[in-house]
């Protein structure tokens, strides 16, 4: 009796396995368009996206819609301490850091957020939603809140540089530190797995802190949901 045939999808993921594993491509790269992979293949785009499917489901891959699949690269050492600067933590780390600004809106403060800054209930805040990278992959989506009374402006500096450290700058804040953090397990909703490029129920790790100014004054409000494989949070005293 002849062995069963080995299904064309499954040769084409044990393939770009063995690439990954020679290091033709380095953790962070892109891999080649799915034309250009079932052209080398041989076969349909839908058979070559079966293949990634499973480099995904392995962590070895991620993709990113509109973008293509990219090269996993092993969790990044990540302190939380007094200090938390995300730029500076990655680069330490040997990653490139990047963000991408979602979003940036005015409205009026929850109940939850206006304890955290110490605002009176309803004031105006500035709302600051972004992806963070590390090397070009996403590792986290965060959510940083400002209270507009003590910084005014504060919205059009992050419009303009993203730097939550330089933006708090222009407004007057020449340094921040970190008052509290608080770290909680969280399942992945659709939205953050969309931006994060996993599945829907995926394991996060979420932050919630507060950083105050010099005077001991709250000046941010934050929560950031961090990818479970891709970040490896550690704790300074």
């Amino acid at each position: 009796m002849k062995a069963g045939r080995t299904p064309v999808w499954q040769a084409i993921a044990g393939a770009l396995r063995g690439d990954l594993s020679e290091g033709r491509y380095a953790p962070g790269d892109k891999l080649p368009t799915e034309a250009a992979l079932a052209a080398r293949f041989g076969v349909n785009r839908h058979t070559v996206r079966h293949a990634l499917s499973r480099l995904v489901d392995e962590g070895l891959v991620y993709t990113r819609r509109g973008a293509g699949a990219f090269v996993a690269a092993t969790p990044a050492d990540y302190p939380i301490g007094r200090r938390v600067r995300f730029h500076d933590n990655l680069l330490a780390a040997g990653r490139r850091p990047d963000k991408i600004v979602l979003d940036v809106e005015r409205r009026a403060a929850t109940e939850g957020e206006a304890h955290a800054l110490r605002l009176v209930p309803g004031a105006q805040v500035c709302v600051y939603h972004g992806l963070s990278l590390a090397d070009a992959q996403p590792v986290a989506v965060f959510e940083s809140v400002f209270p507009l009374d003590r910084l005014p402006g504060i919205d059009a500096a992050l419009t303009e540089v993203s730097s939550v450290t330089e933006a708090l700058r222009r407004c007057g804040v020449p340094d921040y530190t970190r008052a509290s953090t608080r770290l909680t397990a969280v399942r992945a909703d659709a939205t953050q797995a969309l931006h994060l490029a996993c599945r829907e129920g995926d394991p996060l790790l979420r932050s919630t802190g507060v950083n105050v100014d010099g005077a001991g004054v709250p000046v941010e409000y934050g929560r950031t949901w961090f990818a479970g494989d891709r970040i490896t949070l550690t704790l300074e005293s």
